[in-house]
């Protein structure tokens, strides 16, 4: 398994590294995008597109973002195609962000969730694999609008 890529900003640092933590007690191997951006101090669109983009070359199969909502850091993540990062405050979201609709990424909001929900967000959604069958029409219609999208 190639290493689970994390970033945060400064709103969200502290549920990171318990993530982080977490993570690595388990023997997982994580890549910290959380101060690997261009610029003296990183924004959370800077860390959302490397981690993003590191996921769309390869580098990753899995990613883990944490702003203060979760929302500014999907909405950047989504920007980049051929990504599909999720939103998600419960565990239930976090299973069918993967299992549906093949999720690389899942947006935490350090100042939504506390720490034992994100752990076991985190752990329901690296639990979860893409079902495939009646979801991959679904996520191959996805990929045909971006398609679509970025020709026009």
């Amino acid at each position: 398994m190639k290493p689970i890529a994390i970033g945060a900003d400064d709103a969200a640092l502290e549920l990171k590294n318990l993530i982080k933590r977490a993570l690595q007690e388990k023997n997982l191997d994580i890549s910290d995008y959380s101060n690997d951006a261009q610029v003296e101090k990183p924004l959370y669109p800077d860390i959302a597109w490397s981690v993003a983009n590191a996921i769309k070359d390869g580098k990753h199969d899995r990613g883990i973002l944490i702003c203060g909502t979760g929302i500014g850091m999907s909405i950047v993540a989504n920007k980049v195609p051929g990504i599909r990062a999720a939103q998600c405050h419960d565990t239930y979201s976090a299973e069918r962000a993967r299992k549906s609709n093949n999720a690389q990424i899942i947006t935490l909001g350090a100042r939504v969730i506390g720490p034992e929900l994100a752990r076991s967000i985190v752990n329901a959604w690296l639990a979860s694999e893409f079902e495939g069958g009646g979801s991959t029409a679904k996520v191959d219609k996805i990929n045909y609008y971006e398609q679509e999208a970025l020709t026009k």
